[in-house]
């Protein structure tokens, strides 16, 4: 076993480095790229100290103590990294983007159903609780939606 690991070279390094970074790809972890890098980092250690300080014990003690700190300051230090996050939180949710915007009675509200006209579209809409007669003319805001119904207020 000695003999073989005696033969590990820079470009194994790589390879392990290209490896795990494919394994990431496919996992999302983030903990396989910090081994990755650190396996770039461990070649580029192979390949320019001096042969005397390149056994195969030094490289993997190398890789394993880059890899250990990479892994800590990705979990610890920039922990928002690993937080997945939309592009954009209202995206493909029509519903969610209209709160807060304000639209224009189209018919009376009827047992606190009617319609209000944001922007181009014409929407079913419910009164908030509490809101007193509303009435086609009447400026009003989303408050929240519910399924495809906007609730709404005078605005």
């Amino acid at each position: 076993m000695d003999e073989l690991l005696s033969q590990i070279t820079w470009w194994h390094w790589l390879a392990l480095a290209l490896i795990l970074f494919g394994a990431e790809m496919l996992t999302g972890t983030f903990d396989l790229l910090m081994a990755s890098i650190a396996a770039v980092f461990t070649a580029i250690f192979a390949a320019a100290a001096p042969e005397t300080a390149t056994a195969w014990q030094i490289e993997i003690l190398v890789f394993t103590l880059v890899s250990a700190a990479l892994i800590f300051i990705s979990r610890f230090v920039f922990p928002g990294l690993r937080k997945a996050s939309p592009e954009h939180p209202t995206l493909n949710k029509r519903m969610a983007s209209l709160v807060g915007q304000r639209g224009e009675v189209t018919r009376n509200f009827v047992s606190g159903q009617g319609q209000v006209k944001i922007g181009d579209t014409v929407w079913g809409a419910e009164a908030a609780d509490g809101q007193p007669a509303i009435v086609i003319g009447d400026a009003v805001v989303v408050e929240a939606t519910r399924a495809n119904m906007a609730i709404v207020r005078k605005a």
